[in-house]
C-alpha cells in the first residue's frame, strides 16, 4: 500500500486491518518530523496532555523517523522518548491571555525557531495551535481533537471562540494534513468545517494495559468519575443522579477527580473532591471502584473508560459524541442530559460488575498506542507526499 493523496487514504485501511504501517517507505531516507508544543500547559491539560506524551515515547526508533519536541521552559522534560529542545523564550499558560502571550513570544521568536527546526520535512502540532508556523518548504499537519466549539458554542467565552475560530479552523483549512481521534470528530470536521474526509487521518488513542492491573474481586462502595471541572464534563447532573441512586444504595459514594474541581461550588458531604492526583492514585481508584461513571456531554475520544476497564472496573458511560464509538457494547451508556438515566446505568453497571469487569479488559486491549503511533507515521508521510 502507497502513500496517496486521493480515494479512501483517509480510512486509514492498514490501521482498521492490523497490517503494519511502519515500514512503507524507502528506509535509506529519513523522514524528520518536529513537534512544537509550545502551548503546553503540564498538569493543565487533561485527555490531550496523555496523547502528547504517549507520542513521544511512540516515535522513538521508528525506522526511518527522526523526531524531536519542543516544549517551553515550564515542560522541560515533557518528552519520555524523542530528543526535546527547551524554547526558554516561551512560558506557557493555560488560559486564554496566557495562550496568546505564548504564541506572541513564539512569533517573536518565529526565525530563530524556525532555524532549529529547519531540518524537519513535517511540523506536526500535537497540541493544534501553530507556533511557530514552518517555513513553506515543510509539511503542516495539526491535531485537532474535536470541534466542540463549534457543536457547544454556549460553553466557551467569546475570546476563546475567536482564539479556535483563527487557530483551530483556519489552520485546519491551510494544513497538508489532520489527526484526529475519533470518526465521530472527523465526520464533525467535514460537516462543521467542510473540509476534505480525505485530509483527516484518524488515530483512536490507546491503553497501556501493561500497566494497569485488573481487579475482577470485591470492590468498594463508591463511584468514581476523573474530570477536569469543565462544564461540558456534566457535574451538577451527576450530582443530581447520584442522590437518584443513594435512594437505592445509601452508603455509595462519589469520588472525583481532577483539575479545576473547586468550581463546582459547594458539594454534599458524600462526594469525595480529590482534585488532582497520582498516576499511582488514580490507578488504585480504579481497581477499587463499584464502577466508573463518564456522563460527559462531549469527547472527541474519552480514555476514563478505557482505562478504568482495563482495570477491570465496570463502567456507566454518555451516549454523546465519540464516547459509543470507544465504549462498545463493554460499558452501559446513557442519555448525559437526563439525570435519571445516569442514575439507572450506574445501577446497572454495579450490578452487571462481573461480567462488565471480564468484558471491559478484552474491549481495553484493542486500543494499543502503537496503533496510535502507526496511524501518525502514515499521517507524516502522505502529508510529505501531497505537500
Amino acid at each position: 500500500m502507497g502513500v496517496v493523496c486521493g480515494g479512501q487514504a483517509g480510512q486509514f485501511p492498514g490501521v482498521m486491518m492490523g497490517l503494519p504501517l511502519v515500514n512503507h517507505h524507502d528506509d535509506s531516507t529519513i523522514l524528520s518530523v518536529a513537534l512544537p508544543m509550545l502551548t503546553l500547559v503540564p498538569g493543565g491539560m487533561g485527555g490531550s496532555e496523555t496523547y502528547a506524551r504517549e507520542l513521544t515515547r511512540q516515535l522513538v526508533d521508528v525506522p526511518g523517523l527522526e523526531a524531536r519536541a519542543f516544549v517551553p521552559s515550564a515542560a522541560a522534560g515533557f518528552s519520555e522518548g524523542i530528543p526535546e529542545t527547551i524554547v526558554g523564550s516561551v512560558k506557557g499558560g493555560s488560559s486564554t491571555r496566557e495562550r496568546l502571550a505564548s504564541l506572541a513570544s513564539a512569533t517573536m521568536h518565529g526565525r530563530s525557531l524556525r532555524a532549529s527546526m529547519s531540518s524537519a520535512d513535517v511540523v506536526h502540532f500535537p497540541f493544534t495551535v501553530p507556533a511557530p508556523r514552518p517555513s513553506k518548504r515543510q509539511a503542516l499537519v495539526q491535531t485537532l481533537l474535536d470541534v466542540q466549539h463549534l457543536d457547544l458554542p454556549q460553553l466557551f467565552s467569546r475570546a476563546e471562540l475567536l482564539y479556535r475560530r483563527h487557530f483551530y479552523e483556519g489552520v485546519a483549512r491551510r494544513a497538508d494534513g489532520i489527526i484526529t481521534i475519533s470518526e465521530f470528530a472527523k465526520q464533525r470536521m467535514i460537516d462543521l468545517l467542510g473540509i476534505d474526509g480525505e485530509k483527516i487521518q484518524v488515530a483512536h488513542l490507546g491503553v497501556d494495559i501493561s500497566r494497569f492491573v485488573p481487579n475482577h474481586g470485591r470492590r468498594e462502595n463508591f463511584v468514581l468519575y476523573p474530570a477536569r471541572g469543565w462544564p461540558h464534563k456534566n457535574h451538577a447532573r451527576l450530582i443530581e443522579a447520584m442522590r437518584l441512586v443513594r435512594r437505592r444504595i445509601p452508603d455509595l459514594r462519589l469520588v472525583l477527580t481532577g483539575g479545576g474541581l473547586d468550581t463546582l461550588g459547594e458539594l454534599p458531604e458524600w462526594v469525595d473532591r480529590r482534585g488532582l492526583v497520582g498516576i499511582a492514585e488514580l490507578h488504585d481508584l480504579y481497581r477499587s471502584a463499584s464502577a466508573l461513571v463518564f456522563p460527559s456531554l462531549y469527547e472527541g475520544f474519552g480514555l476514563p473508560p478505557l482505562e478504568a476497564m482495563a482495570s477491570g472496573c465496570p463502567v456507566a458511560a454518555s451516549a454523546a459524541g465519540s464516547i459509543p464509538e470507544v465504549c462498545g457494547d463493554a460499558a452501559v451508556l446513557f442519555d448525559p442530559l437526563d439525570p435519571g438515566a445516569i442514575a439507572d446505568a450506574i445501577a446497572l453497571a454495579i450490578d452487571r460488575g462481573d461480567e462488565l469487569s471480564a468484558v471491559g479488559v478484552s474491549h481495553a486491549a484493542r486500543f494499543t498506542w502503537e496503533n496510535c503511533r502507526d496511524a501518525h507515521v502514515l499521517a507524516y508521510r502522505r502529508a510529505v507526499t501531497c505537500h
